[in-house]
């Protein structure tokens, strides 16, 4: 059971990285439209477990000399794992007055919004 700490150094990480993708990472991940829906954080505050919802849209700029690679959820996982760093910095910068440490961020897929689609799908056939 997560302590009243624990809950609201959820809330305040899952604001902020949610402002974090929305508006500083959109160079990085393009257009996609990039959810967090949910964070749980370890009882000594030192490793945060994200869970994203993606919905890929367009491309994800061009990284490096690459050329610009067409959305998908996997590729968005990858380009945030590639960034985690910088995330985890700009996360630091806005929390840096609640938070001692920032905890390492371990990124995780959502799927629930898929697993839902597909028993709509089942349950009209």
């Amino acid at each position: 059971m997560e302590s009243t700490r624990q809950q609201k150094i959820s809330r305040l990480i899952q604001q902020d990285l949610g402002d974090i993708f929305l508006r500083e990472m959109k160079p990085v991940l393009g257009n996609s439209l990039i959810t967090v829906t949910g964070v749980r954080i370890s009882p000594d505050l030192s490793i945060a477990r994200v869970h994203v919802s993606i919905m890929p849209i367009g491309d994800i700029p061009a990284q490096g000399g690459q050329a610009a690679v067409p959305a998908t959820k996997q590729g968005i996982i990858d380009a945030i794992l590639t960034h985690a760093s910088d995330i985890r910095r700009r996360l630091g910068n806005r929390e840096a007055k609640q938070l001692r440490i920032i905890p390492q961020l371990d990124y995780y897929l959502d799927d629930s919004l898929d697993y839902v689609e597909k028993i709509d799908r089942l349950l009209k056939q």
